[in-house]
């Protein structure tokens, strides 16, 4: 652990308030799924990569007061940035399983074919797509939960 401001569960909640609040809307918005199911896996990765760069540019660089490198970190990584994308991503997936969006948008992509994990049927297909749909919807979660954290 490097030296620094210790990060704080406020912390982790300003970016679950931010995250949540912003990526609710594109959960349970059917052109998002239906993007989705049009994206490569290359456009996927480039999602991923846009929600670390600006969830990183958002933490260190709109704030001048705020330094990487005098930060908690693990493994040189800003336990921060960490808890950022944590929230991104885990926000969107919580909201799109409680919601049944999956269930919802990508009903005709199920059949009997699926492996049970846990009791659950899971389907390639649903899974693949609900990955797409839920990178998507991180990079407007990845917006809210740093603008939240670095505002407050």
């Amino acid at each position: 652990m490097g030296r620094g401001r210790r990060y704080a569960l406020s912390d982790s909640a300003q970016q679950v308030v931010g995250g949540f609040l912003l990526a609710g809307p594109f959960v349970v918005t059917e052109e998002v799924w239906v993007l989705a199911r049009q994206m490569s896996g290359l456009q996927a990765l480039l999602t991923v990569v846009i929600v670390f760069s600006v969830g990183y540019g958002t933490l260190y660089k709109a704030d001048d007061e705020r330094d990487p490198d005098r930060e908690d970190d693990v493994a040189g990584v800003p336990v921060r940035f960490i808890s950022l994308i944590l929230v991104s991503y885990l926000s969107v997936f919580l909201l799109a399983v409680s919601f049944n969006a999956p269930g919802t948008f990508l009903s005709d992509l199920a059949n009997d074919g699926g492996h049970v994990a846990l009791g659950i049927e899971l389907e390639w297909d649903v899974i693949s797509v609900t990955l797409k749909a839920i990178s998507i919807g991180s990079v407007f979660s990845v917006i809210g939960a740093a603008t939240a954290d670095t505002l407050f």
